[in-house]
């Protein structure tokens, strides 16, 4: 796909399916074929849970909460559980009601799998989740161990026969073609995906392209995508090319259903919910603007280091959490 096709797939498909919060300001968009409604922006569940005490973690998911926010994104593995945990305990007292409540597991075999979901259902304190996703998605045979006999898939499924999960997505940071390949052997076991999270910034507009490769195919196939390092784990900012709310609104301008963003502060709270108050779709030329400022330091791959190094991945350097 050539530059100007891809602007043409990103403002066709755009936002179409945004709503307006009534008083919040927030955007609220269908999670693909569920049907679900859920906030555009997601809380990251990994920021939240280091941010200082439990007390500050608390208060960034509920006041999130209170402010139109109701997509909650964590995973069994990040601090050890503890992000788990803390979110667990800032949504009791009616919160868990209010969110649509995601996580994640890495096990690589139904045992690993499936004790790792209910040890999430522990840490949240809740008897199920929304959405449960197969994470790290990061190497050419993990879609194959996915849909392996014994494998992850069958826990899902049992779990979800038991009532402890609803929906069921995969994520991945490395390459978009994992993500191709996942697609495709769900499509020879004939297995349809609700959700698909990856990185989309403006980065990765110019550099192994999660935006022009795969975002398409998950439209298509009404799978709902789900974008995450907008800010390319704040090295954008640090490459001086684009401001934080620029990454906002490059990330809520594509055709995503949830933007899942970092707050580990109560200042990153107000800058996401600015970016949604205010959020129009760019224009063409706006588009272009960004994406031509960007280009030449994307292109050296040093601002997406989940791509090109092993430092962000996770199972990499703890294989015994695949089992």
């Amino acid at each position: 796909m050539n530059r100007r096709q891809a602007l043409g797939v990103l403002a066709a498909l755009g936002v179409t399916a945004s709503t307006k919060g009534q008083g919040s300001g927030m955007i609220y968009r269908t999670l693909g074929r569920t049907g679900e409604k859920v906030s555009a922006i997601g809380l990251g569940g990994a920021h939240a849970g280091r941010a200082g005490e439990q007390a500050l973690s608390t208060r960034i998911i509920r006041s999130a909460i209170d402010r139109g926010i109701t997509f909650m994104d964590n995973c069994w593995d990040y601090g050890e559980g503890e992000a788990e945990r803390r979110m667990g305990i800032a949504l009791r007292d009616g919160y868990r009601q209010r969110v649509f409540l995601m996580t994640k597991f890495d096990g690589r075999t139904r045992k690993a799998a499936a004790q790792q979901i209910d040890e999430s259902l522990q840490h949240l304190q809740t008897d199920h989740v929304d959405l449960m996703q197969y994470h790290e998605n990061i190497r050419m045979e993990d879609p194959d161990r996915f849909f392996a006999p014994d494998g992850p898939l069958e826990a899902l499924l049992e779990a979800k026969k038991a009532g402890k999960i609803r929906y069921i997505g995969f994520t991945g940071h490395k390459d978009p073609a994992v993500h191709l390949r996942m697609l495709e052997v769900a499509a020879q076991h004939k297995f349809h995906f609700d959700t698909c999270q990856m990185p989309l910034n403006l980065m990765d507009y110019h550099f192994r392209s999660f935006a022009h490769q795969v975002l398409p195919k998950l439209v298509e196939q009404g799978i709902a995508p789900l974008a995450m390092k907008t800010m390319a784990s704040g090295f954008i900012l640090k490459s001086g090319t684009a401001t934080a709310i620029e990454c906002l609104r490059y990330a809520l301008n594509l055709p995503i259903s949830v933007l899942i963003a970092g707050m580990d502060s109560m200042e990153r709270v107000d800058q996401a919910i600015e970016a949604a108050r205010t959020f129009q779709p760019l224009t063409a030329g706006e588009l272009a603007g960004l994406v031509a400022k960007t280009r030449d330091a994307a292109m050296t791959g040093n601002y997406e280091l989940f791509k090109t190094e092993t430092r962000f991945d996770g199972t990499a350097l703890h294989p015994q959490w695949m089992g």
